[in-house]
């Protein structure tokens, strides 16, 4: 992967004494002549080109008054040779400044948003559709305007810490959105003739065939920034105006994250702590696609995990590597279902098992089977609510008799927008918002909003935090269970019994600042 991202910066920077021109960008548009025919560069020329080409790469920052100021920020002063390169593409008055590192990647935030127009009106020749041949394909994505294309738009989305990447072809233009904090958000839109190259670059980098436009296809990239370590699960899918592409990002450093970082209320985790040390059974996690099942699911495991035991994972995909776990990548199309993935791990002697996902009858069966022999079980569903599960299972013809035998708790969870802790302003709860989440006015005194600033991208919020409901069997709810009751009735009992619902811990999130009554309404209202 070094190599792909050299490409677009080793190959192109010249050394000193090299011809005007060497960067791209650096044109008659940024020097003009004297009256001695010397060219005195300006400073306020600064184009994606310099700034992706020479400046980041060498975690160099223009100052936010360049233009006037001509300074450079960096956390160290770079090396004489580089000062004498940068000097000569820009300005021999450039001046070189030592900044904290925090300032210097929130320039680099600035400088990335603030130069991305340039490239809607890119005119460059590569940039064109129409390549029937495999090898010319190859060779567009190989041309370094594409590398750095695809490069900037790449760290665009990691400015913003989405977790998924979206490009769209449209008639007109290729549009790319990603999804921050579970909401999607347009970053570009560039004109329709760059997307069969930004598509190959793609697929050449996920090692997928280039020339296959027909069909859908999976791959995987393994991208470095700094010091992070990225996986990106990319997906291809054939439209009208060209393939659809769609990145995942995984973040290695990520899965570090402990139970008592996922936000769940104090007695909840206490709870939740009890249950996963017990020898067997099982436990449920359950949400819609896109609420931390997963997340929760790795931090279990971290948790638990010791010389002492065995446990064994089987996953589509193995989203992240975890030390000292056996991880199984379900694989379909060659027959390693969650089911037949679940029979064999059985055999290898575990204490603990994780299975990504209850699908079908036959997963769910061997699950529990393997709850009630002496393992301890995890696994996720998709469900509305805690008690949902239970509806769930059996329609999948499993006996409540063996549910609720072998179930010791259900969790469900959402995911809620967190308020910007930067730009966070304090606000009376009005009429009209507790009309919408249906609480009387008085007992939420005051909420916090955020106003929009340059760490939020304006949107008032930064991050996300859980909402948790946990229902842990007792014997009242294993007989409910146990004699076919439904979901509501199995929720009024398990809330009898203290269960604190999804809703309560929204509101409870809501008094104490952590987000707004939009996002409680747009999270808890199916619910």
């Amino acid at each position: 992967m070094s190599e792909i991202v050299n490409q677009a910066t080793e190959t192109e920077l010249t050394p000193v004494g090299a011809v005007e021109g060497a960067v791209e960008g650096t044109t008659e548009a940024t020097a003009e002549k004297t009256e001695t025919g010397a060219e005195v560069r300006d400073p306020s020329a600064m184009t994606l080109s310099i700034f992706g080409q020479l400046l980041e790469p060498e975690g160099i920052a223009p100052a936010q008054d360049f233009a006037e100021s001509g300074r450079l920020i960096c956390e160290q002063t770079p090396s004489i040779e580089l000062r004498a390169k940068i000097r000569f593409i820009l300005n021999e008055d450039i001046q070189f400044d030592v900044g904290a590192g925090d300032d210097v990647r929130r320039l680099m935030r600035h400088w990335r948003a603030e130069l991305s127009p340039q490239i809607e009106n890119t005119d460059e020749d590569l940039f064109v559709s129409g390549f029937a041949d495999d090898e010319a394909l190859a060779d567009l994505a190989s041309e370094a305007p594409i590398i750095r294309l695809v490069n900037h738009l790449f760290a665009r989305a990691l400015d913003l810490d989405a977790s998924d990447i979206h490009f769209e072809p449209n008639e007109n233009y290729l549009d790319i959105r990603c999804r921050v904090d579970g909401i999607m958000t347009r970053i570009e839109r560039l004109p329709i003739k760059i997307h069969t190259a930004v598509a190959s670059r793609l697929k050449l980098m996920a090692k997928l065939d280039i020339g296959e436009k027909r069909l859908p296809q999976d791959g995987r990239i393994d991208y470095k920034v700094g010091n992070k370590q990225l996986d990106m699960r990319v997906s291809t899918l054939p439209g009208v105006h060209g393939e659809s592409v769609v990145l995942r990002i995984l973040d290695r450093s990520d899965t570090a994250v402990s139970l008592k970082q996922l936000g769940m209320p104090e007695k909840i985790l206490e709870q939740y702590q009890g249950i996963i040390n017990q020898p067997h059974g099982m436990v449920l996690i359950t949400g819609p696609t896109g609420s931390g099942k997963t997340t929760t699911l790795y931090a279990t495991l971290e948790k638990i995990n010791s010389e002492a035991q065995k446990i064994i994972t089987v996953e589509d995909p193995v989203e992240y590597q975890l030390d000292g776990i056996t991880q199984i990548q379900a694989n379909a199309s060659i027959g390693l279902s969650f089911a037949q993935g679940l029979r064999s791990i059985v055999r290898q002697d575990p204490d603990v098992l994780m299975i990504g996902e209850i699908r079908d009858h036959e997963t769910a069966e061997i699950a529990i089977e393997s709850a009630l022999t002496g393992h301890l079980v995890f696994s996720t569903l998709h469900t509305n609510d805690a008690a949902g599960a239970v509806t769930r299972l059996q329609d999948m013809g499993v006996q409540g008799y063996l549910i609720s035998s072998s179930l010791l708790a259900i969790q469900a969870q959402r995911l809620v927008r967190r308020v910007c802790t930067d730009c966070a302003e304090v606000h009376p709860l009005n009429i009209d918002e507790a009309a919408a989440l249906e609480i009387d006015i008085d007992s939420i005194a005051e909420i916090r909003r955020g106003s929009g600033c340059e760490r939020c991208g304006q949107t008032g919020y930064r991050g996300r935090v859980g909402l948790y409901e946990l229902l842990i069997m007792t014997d009242a709810i294993r007989h409910h269970i146990a004699a076919g009751a439904d979901a509501n009735i199995i929720r009024d009992e398990a809330i009898r019994e203290g269960m604190k619902t999804l809703r309560q811990d929204a509101l409870e999130k809501l008094s104490d600042g952590m987000t707004t009554p939009e996002e409680v309404v747009r999270v808890t209202r199916a619910i």
